[in-house]
């Protein structure tokens, strides 16, 4: 894709308190841009399964992405794929999936950040910013200072995560983010919608 990727807020879909379906519709409805399905250690048929589901939920104006697996991207339809380091490597990946496919990398260092930068991927996601359980084996916590350290390296657009949340998204967003993903408290919550329109607001509030 030559366009600029417009993300703001990125939403993932990880065992959501309401469902996949829900949650799916509750981003949907509030204008979220793009949305990642992430099912960590499921059967790959299930997530499958899943991003078939939500592929016709999700409108084309909207971006689909699967975490991980390039080959479910592919035969769900969805928009493209998030490769985290240890995943399919990038080159191979964009060969199978095609030029127009969105493909974003994981990055984690200054190190990650500049190889990652010079494959040209769609975006990048910089990370963890804070300490987050939603990884069984953590990456190091980069804070502000080293996030800010990252956005300056980023030569595409980059979306700043982990452990964001209502307490510290002001922080995040005062430090230069402008693309952000919060995962468990709108996952976690009964009333994602609610938690959901307190993040679009702070975004609204710096006009992002």
């Amino acid at each position: 894709m030559t366009d600029l990727l417009e993300i703001g807020f990125y939403g993932i879909l990880t065992n959501p308190v309401v469902g996949y379906e829900k949650l799916t519709e509750v981003m949907v409805e509030r204008g979220v841009k793009i949305i990642q399905l992430r099912m960590k250690d499921a059967p790959e048929n299930t997530v499958l399964e899943m991003a078939r589901t939500l592929r016709v939920l999700i409108p084309l104006s909207v971006k689909f992405i699967v975490n991980d697996n390039p080959l479910v991207a592919l035969e769900s339809g969805a928009d493209g794929v998030h490769l985290g380091q240890s995943d399919m490597a990038y080159t191979e990946a964009r060969t199978l999936m095609g030029k127009d496919a969105i493909i974003g990398l994981s990055t984690h260092n200054p190190e990650q950040i500049r190889a990652a930068c010079l494959l040209a991927p769609n975006y990048i996601g910089v990370g963890p910013v804070y300490a987050t359980p939603t990884k069984q084996i953590p990456d190091p916590v980069l804070g502000i200072s080293g996030m800010q350290e990252m956005l300056a390296l980023a030569t595409v657009p980059a979306v700043c995560l982990g452990g964001i949340d209502h307490e510290n998204v002001d922080d995040v967003l005062s430090g230069g983010a402008q693309n952000i993903c919060a995962v468990r408290c709108i996952n976690a919550s009964a009333d994602p919608g609610a938690e959901l329109d307190k993040m679009l607001g702070k975004l609204r509030e710096r006009g992002l």
